[in-house]
């Protein structure tokens, strides 16, 4: 597919999704996010790529929704275009059986920063921040699933705090983010794609299936209780001992050498 508002490259099994509206901060819009949505199921479909890295064109990584797209067009269904737009966005990068690294070049704001907390894994650069507050500063509330994601991060208390605009202060440092637990990772600017893609080659070559039912495992946990998350993990782990990875992790640990991981 040809992309207008994204970039999509692959190599050594990764995936780089790149919005790519740099003059506008990356701002969303409907092609946008259908450009995003199309990548996202091309790279899950797409068996030589076994991690994907999302990430912003010039200096931010995404400003939230396009307010002149919502503004020219005061009659869209607002709820229905969340729900096809953002939302799916949010459920794709959670679901994605391949882990996901989210390398935050610059500001993220409103819904890039629903986008960001949806993927698995953050790296932000120094001079990359968050606008949490973005909705409520223009008579909003967070919307694609920021109200879920913000909170599992950062507990209730903290999330309100963020959400409501914390001490006058609107926008917070990739160091304060860091301390929350809402990135893994802070670099220098010029280091962030390189220290993303050296994440995301190592998750390439790790197996993958196990890596997607971790993940699985792990958010479905979030929301069920420890008998239930005990006994999904009884019932996967069943599944795993039959995968070839697997069986070549033992034999390489029995053998004293390196795996090398097909993803099956």
């Amino acid at each position: 597919m040809a992309y207008q508002f994204i970039q999509y490259e692959t190599s050594e099994g990764v995936a780089t999704l790149t919005l790519n509206r740099p003059d506008q901060m990356n701002a969303l819009t409907t092609p946008m996010m259908d450009e995003m949505k199309a990548a996202l199921r091309d790279a899950g479909r797409d068996e030589s790529v076994r991690a994907v890295i999302l990430t912003g064109a010039g200096r931010g990584f995404c400003s939230g929704a396009d307010l002149a797209e919502i503004q020219a067009n005061p009659n869209v269904p607002v709820t229905e275009f969340l729900r096809a737009g953002l939302n799916v966005l949010a459920d794709q990068l959670r679901g994605l059986e391949k882990p996901v690294i989210c390398a935050l070049n610059g500001v993220a704001a409103g819904a890039g920063t629903s986008i960001a907390l949806a993927c698995d894994l953050r790296v932000a650069s120094e001079s990359a921040g968050f606008v949490f507050a973005a909705f409520v500063n223009i008579g909003l509330i967070p919307d694609g699933g920021l109200t879920y994601l913000l909170q599992r991060a950062v507990g209730t208390a903290k999330a309100l705090e963020l959400s409501l605009l914390a001490d006058g202060k609107n926008r917070f440092s990739a160091q304060e983010a860091l301390q929350w637990g809402v990135v893994n990772k802070v670099v220098a600017l010029d280091q962030v794609m390189a220290e993303s893609r050296a994440l995301a080659v190592k998750l390439a070559n790790m197996p993958t299936r196990a890596i997607a039912l971790t993940k699985r495992a792990v958010y479905r946990a979030s929301e069920r209780d420890l008998a239930d998350a005990a006994d999904y993990e009884a019932r996967v782990q069943g599944y795993m001992f039959k995968t070839e990875d697997f069986h070549e992790g033992v034999a390489a640990f029995l053998e004293k050498r390196q795996p090398t991981f097909k993803g099956k």
